[in-house]
């Protein structure tokens, strides 16, 4: 990270990273007495500009969800060092949110808008007790899961398709088609891992597939479940969106020009 002034107007890119329990989502709700993850964020940049700094997002997360590698921007109301931009952010902010890089991007780029896939982890405690470490880092679920079978199935997801099956009743999106990338479920001890990578999910869409993927695993329902309900495209069909405890925002896809570092995937996140 250069330590080189950067002018006033120059447009900066982020990599923020938190722990979602103790916030209600990502986005700033400034009706309501609460406290999200942008306005954390927002607290710190602005402490470190004396004046107000707004940030755009790769994608919003919902209450209690996690983000490894969240990609913010902004453009900087002040002279700084992008150093300046981490440390003093970092120095500012609850210890649940953290800034690790700052750069100087092209003006066309936009965290939202220029990303050209997200890739999401959902992980889930396998184990007839509730683990007493890692609340709110995982899902539990006591019945014995076939991670197996849950990859098998999931494969039925592939593609750009229609996911309204799996769409939150309260989605904004103007469309409910969805190119999904890769998909995969594997085990680690008692960690069972959906790894699911996307240009872009609808409003609890994870989560949703997560909770029927679940239901086929643990024998509830029965093998060809999954392209049935994708078929079907009926949400109250499908099974009860699952918690958000254990779901990971991990990495976001831009253009190698905008030259943005990768970032490994993290605690209980190992791995490609």
């Amino acid at each position: 990270m250069s330590a080189e002034t950067l002018p006033a107007g120059t447009r900066i890119a982020c990599r923020v990273e938190y722990n979602g329990a103790n916030y209600n989502g990502w986005q700033t709700q400034p009706h309501l007495d609460v406290t999200t993850v942008q306005q954390e964020l927002e607290r710190g940049l602005t402490s470190v500009a004396g004046e107000p700094v707004r940030v755009h997002c790769a994608g919003r997360t919902d209450t209690g969800v996690h983000g490894h590698c969240q990609i913010v921007h902004f453009d900087a109301p002040v002279p700084r060092p992008p150093k300046s931009w981490v440390l003093g952010a970092n120095a500012s902010m609850a210890r649940d949110v953290r800034v690790h890089w700052a750069l100087p991007v092209e003006k066309e780029f936009h965290a939202r808008f220029s990303a050209t896939a997200r890739r999401y982890r959902y992980v889930i405690a396998n184990a007839l007790v509730r683990p007493a470490m890692l609340g709110g880092q995982v899902t539990w679920q006591r019945r014995p899961l076939d991670e197996a079978i849950m990859h098998s199935e999931a494969q039925a997801l592939l593609g750009e398709r229609d996911f309204s099956t799996f769409r939150a009743a309260a989605c904004q999106s103007t469309t409910p088609m969805r190119n999904m990338m890769d998909i995969s479920v594997s085990r680690r001890g008692q960690l069972v891992v959906i790894d699911l990578q996307a240009n872009a999910f609808l409003h609890h869409m994870v989560r949703n597939i997560a909770g029927s993927l679940m239901a086929v695993g643990s024998g509830r329902q029965s093998a060809g479940w999954i392209a049935e309900l994708m078929e079907g495209r009926d949400r109250t069909v499908a099974a009860d969106t699952a918690p958000p405890d254990g779901l990971y925002l991990v990495d976001v896809t831009y253009p190698g020009h905008f030259g943005l570092p990768q970032t490994p995937y993290g605690p209980l996140i190992l791995g490609a």
